[in-house]
């Protein structure tokens, strides 16, 4: 998996590509915690390049957003697709956490 960032409005937008599994997820969670404590804690995952999620995955993620609520601040997904959306609806991931269809509509109006 390939992780790049950047700040847009406050937020700190992670484009994800290729798969966010069992071989990764904890790196990846490790990760996000760290961006968090950094004083980031206002989170956007961009799904728009992810091919695959793992229960691993939703693990990382699910994580991430504790910490972040618990920095006041938030994790929203955005650019879902495919079976990654299907994973994300099935697993009822898309009732817990704000889902936008793409970065500019995550990031719109600032840090939140």
């Amino acid at each position: 998996m390939n992780v790049s960032t950047r700040d847009e409005n406050g937020f700190w937008v992670i484009r994800l590509e290729g798969r966010l599994d069992i071989g990764n997820a904890a790196e990846f969670e490790k990760a996000c915690l760290a961006w968090i404590d950094e004083g980031r804690p206002n989170l956007v995952l961009d799904f728009g390049a992810l091919e695959y999620i793992s229960s691993a995955g939703l693990r990382s993620i699910l994580a991430a957003t504790k910490k972040a609520k618990a920095a006041n601040g938030s994790l929203s997904l955005c650019s879902l697709s495919g079976l990654v959306a299907e994973v994300i609806s099935i697993s009822g991931f898309d009732s817990i956490l704000t889902v936008f269809e793409d970065v500019p509509q995550a990031t719109a109006g600032g840090q939140v």
